[in-house]
């Protein structure tokens, strides 16, 4: 290849045609990447978040899905001097910078007062392990009911006069009163001692007797009506006894 033709091609408008052409499609790639991040990740907004503790929840959704936000709820509490449905914490604090589509997270005041399974304390631990345990879950706890009984053992659990098993949901407003043993055992809970009684055991030995054969005919027939008896035969007269002769005669003579 000469040095002319060299030139020529290197100079052609096919070739500065394609690098043009590349560029621009290069530059085309570039913006399209910067802002598609840019609206992705909404480069730029500054939402400031606003304080909706202790609105309504329906005040508290249109306020936040106004701004751009999304909002759900995440868990409810209870608070006896606020009315149903009112905010009670927010995710996000108040003031806070955000983005658009950021999701609030929201706690509400139930309507009713939740409620509790009581534990396994009744008949099953002593008052000072179960008031620890109870007070401990929520519950309130009154001055204890003293019961005839084992001291400090808690035999029941009273709510509003009633009594409540084990695994029994209680409201946390409900105050609870325990059952407590004092010490004395009450006549009708005596226990009575009775003497053991011992099962005789029977003689694996067997005693055998013979009985006699009139009674072993008499069982056998009776055993067997069917078989014709035999007649008795009649009893023999008794032979009188002959006089015994005397071994020597008398001869008398003529």
């Amino acid at each position: 290849m000469k040095v002319s033709q060299f030139f020529g091609k290197f100079l052609s408008k096919y070739l500065w045609g394609n690098l043009l052409a590349m560029m621009l499609l290069l530059a085309a790639v570039c913006f399209a990447v910067k802002y598609g991040i840019d609206v992705y990740t909404h480069h730029g907004e500054k939402i400031t978040v606003p304080n909706v503790v202790h609105k309504s929840y329906a005040d508290a959704e249109h306020i936040l899905e106004s701004l751009g936000l999304e909002v759900e709820i995440s868990d409810t509490g209870y608070v006896k001097t606020l009315p149903p449905d009112c905010i009670l914490e927010q995710s996000v604090k108040a003031g806070s910078i955000v983005k658009s589509g950021r999701i609030i997270y929201l706690v509400i005041n139930a309507s009713s007062t939740p409620t509790i399974a009581i534990p396994d304390v009744i008949d099953n631990s002593s008052y000072r392990e179960a008031r620890a345990k109870l007070i401990a879950m929520g519950f309130k706890v009154s001055e204890p009911q003293m019961v005839p009984g084992e001291k400090d053992w808690v035999y029941g659990i009273k709510v509003r006069g009633k009594n409540v098993i084990n695994g029994q949901r209680v409201s946390v407003e409900d105050i609870l009163t325990l059952q407590v043993g004092d010490g004395m055992i009450d006549a009708a809970d005596s226990v009575a001692f009775a003497d053991p009684v011992y099962e005789e055991e029977e003689d694996v030995f067997e005693e055998i007797v013979e009985e006699p054969a009139a009674e072993e005919a008499e069982s056998k027939s009776t055993a067997d009506p069917a078989q014709p008896t035999t007649p008795a035969k009649p009893a023999t007269p008794a032979t009188p006894a002959t006089p015994e002769k005397d071994e020597f005669e008398v001869v008398t003579g003529p």
